[in-house]
């Protein structure tokens, strides 16, 4: 009886692993529309038809054996198996093109779909040689993992048995009560600041190829650009302004924006998060400035300009740069490292530790503060608000903060001894895997095309347990390994 049961929900979980399959060669194939101005890229392009294919092929074979009855509600537990494999298998499809185009070996292709996915932006492409069609996958890839698209096509498709995809991939936007409706706002919101984006990048100048990619990528805060000196090759105020809004849009949580939109300014006052992080690039900004750029630039203007958008860069986990980082001092490289470490808000697309979990650490330590000063019977409570909604803190947000920020700390020596051991500095390779962890996408240098696979691999790992914040993960593995363990003790006592 049991074990019809376990079948019958993996049934379920790998049929609506299909449903995402079958969709996904729609996704591959929009760049060879770039093919229509640019019809010389179009045999290379051809790479896309074949990932199509094997994609629809695979998703058509789990349609037809799984058998799905539709609506079937799907609960957080294998919601975070199908979020695992959905991204593991969006990551391989989106590497075949690479692959089969014979710009990456295996490594380098999974590396580069990775950093695509999860909007880290660290590259190992020469993007001044590849065709367009490729330049413009890799900003679809940031576009669409900064939504955290595979939730959103399969809620789309799911309707009201999409809550438990949309919960496991540690969402807590739910900005309506419907989980449809929910995830329609948020591509509303993000696709009209795309829009957006895009024209206010022609207005600064950009042709608009390289608006549209740096739209997507800025609001993403993924940092793949169409150009190998990043934003500095357009040596523009003006761009670098515009980078600036978007990369601030992109690090704000979508239940943040959605107050904004219903004009609920009483709800968006009350979130600690946006205030948070302009205190610290408040903070951070001058000691930029005085403590690290004052050394390359003696007009205080450049200084600011170029201290200001390197914070908000590192702290939004965008990656874009308007400077070389590797004649920088210790100083402002651990400067950099604490604002990528930091991250953005919660439910943005945005990586790091998150604002949230910060803000809330600091309402914890005056809530310890204050209980000092009462008597030991004093009952007190401490509100934090995320969008519209309202909580306290208690001691389920206490162990999520501390389990979060303890396997990112651990994941991070990991990685950086790693590094290391490739005979990297350790300034360097601490600022190297932060930001792969973080999914910034800044470098020093330790990621290029001739960097050992070992080293690639590593960073791989970074990008993808910081994309979803290793819990989903780890839920994903102990469940399978949980019903695994179940089945066999059943099949040794049948």
């Amino acid at each position: 009886m049991f074990l019809n049961l376990l079948k019958q929900r993996y049934r379920l979980v790998f049929g609506y692993l299909g449903n995402l399959f079958v969709f996904f060669p729609i996704v591959l194939l929009i760049p060879l529309l770039y093919c229509i101005w640019n019809p010389e890229d179009f045999l290379q392009s051809l790479a896309f038809v074949e990932a199509a294919s094997i994609s629809f092929v695979i998703g058509m074979t789990l349609k037809l054996t799984m058998k799905v009855r539709p609506g079937s509600p799907i609960s957080v537990q294998e919601g975070a198996i199908v979020v695992l494999f959905s991204w593991v298998m969006a990551i391989i499809l989106s590497a075949l093109p690479f692959i089969f185009a014979g710009y990456f070996n295996f490594t380098q292709a999974i590396f580069e779909s990775t950093s695509g996915w999860t909007t880290t932006g660290l590259t190992l492409a020469d993007v001044e040689t590849i065709p367009g069609t490729f330049l413009l996958w890799r900003s679809m890839m940031q576009y669409l993992g900064g939504a955290g698209i595979a939730i959103i096509m399969m809620s789309a498709i799911l309707g009201p048995a999409g809550l438990g995809l949309y919960k496991a991939e540690g969402r807590m936007d739910n900005l309506v009560p419907n989980i449809k409706s929910s995830t329609r706002t948020i591509t509303t919101i993000y696709g009209s600041y795309a829009v957006a984006g895009i024209i206010m990048y022609r207005i600064a100048g950009m042709n608009l190829f390289d608006a549209i990619n740096h739209s997507l990528t800025a609001l993403a805060t993924g940092g793949f650009s169409t150009k190998a000196g990043s934003i500095a090759e357009f040596n523009s105020v003006s761009v670098e302004i515009v980078t600036i809004v978007l990369m601030l849009l992109g690090a704000t949580g979508f239940g943040i924006h959605y107050t904004i939109w219903k004009r609920n300014f009483r709800a968006f006052w009350k979130n600690g998060e946006p205030k948070l992080m302009f205190v610290i690039l408040a903070i951070f900004t001058p000691l930029l400035m005085t403590g690290t750029l004052s050394i390359f630039y003696s007009s205080g203007a450049e200084q600011f300009r170029h201290s200001v958008f390197q914070a908000v860069s590192a702290l939004t986990g965008t990656g874009f740069s308007t400077v070389d980082l590797v004649p920088w001092n210790h100083f402002g490289i651990y400067l950099v490292i604490l604002l990528m470490i930091f991250g953005g808000d919660l439910d943005s697309t945005s990586g790091g530790l998150k604002q949230y979990r910060l803000f809330a650490l600091l309402k914890i330590l005056w809530l310890e503060i204050r209980r000092y000063f009462l008597p030991k019977d004093a009952i007190l409570k401490e509100e934090i608000w995320k969008g519209e909604t309202k909580r306290y803190i208690d001691n389920s947000l206490v162990k999520e903060i501390l389990l979060v920020f303890s396997l990112y700390f651990l994941t991070y020596a990991i990685g950086t001894g790693v590094l290391m051991a490739y005979g990297h500095s350790m300034a360097f390779s601490a600022f190297e895997y932060a930001s792969a962890l973080s999914t910034v996408g800044l470098s020093v240098g330790i990621t290029a095309p001739n960097a050992p696979a070992g080293l690639i691999w590593a960073e791989t790992i970074g990008m993808f347990l910081g994309r979803l914040e290793f819990l989903v993960v780890i839920y994903a593995i102990t469940k399978l390994m949980r019903d695994g363990r179940i089945l066999l003790r059943r099949r040794r006592n049948a």
